[in-house]
């Protein structure tokens, strides 16, 4: 029995590396374990950022990590944070959805947790010409020193 789980783990390795490599994804540390991903390789004992510097040094300057459930991509070099946010910024401009999102923010309609596009353009909009003016705040300002 012991046997046929380590076989299926392994063989779930080998197939999560092999279709990565399919997708023309990013170089990752191999293995990610089927569940955990790449957290085993970051909870050392040794600082968050030298680990991460580890392992950009040994893998490249641009590598897709498996925290868990999410993939992370970890750029090292400033040549590649230039591309991803100045030529590739539409792709990475989104965030993940979560849960919480769903139920906290109005099925993530609100600010805070609504996906990229014209919704959100919207609201920032909103909020940066309206809430968050010049005019609104001195407004807002003089309240709160009467209270002081």
């Amino acid at each position: 029995m012991l046997l046929y789980l380590i076989l299926l783990i392994a063989l779930c390795i080998v197939a999560t590396h092999l279709n990565n490599k399919i997708k023309n994804l990013p170089p990752n540390p191999f293995p990610a374990l089927p569940i955990v991903g790449h957290l085993y390789l970051i909870f050392k004992n040794k600082p968050l950022h030298r680990t991460l510097s580890q392992l950009s040094s040994k893998h490249g300057p641009i590598l897709l990590l498996n925290l868990g459930t999410r993939r992370v991509l970890l750029l090292s070099s400033p040549s590649a944070v230039e591309e991803c946010f100045t030529k590739s910024d539409v792709v990475f401009a989104n965030r993940p959805r979560i849960l919480l999102g769903e139920h906290l923010g109005y099925n993530s309609t609100s600010l805070v947790w609504s996906p990229y596009g014209s919704h959100w353009r919207n609201l920032r909009k909103l909020l940066s010409h309206d809430i968050l003016s010049n005019t609104s705040l001195q407004t807002l300002s003089c309240y709160i020193r009467k209270d002081e």
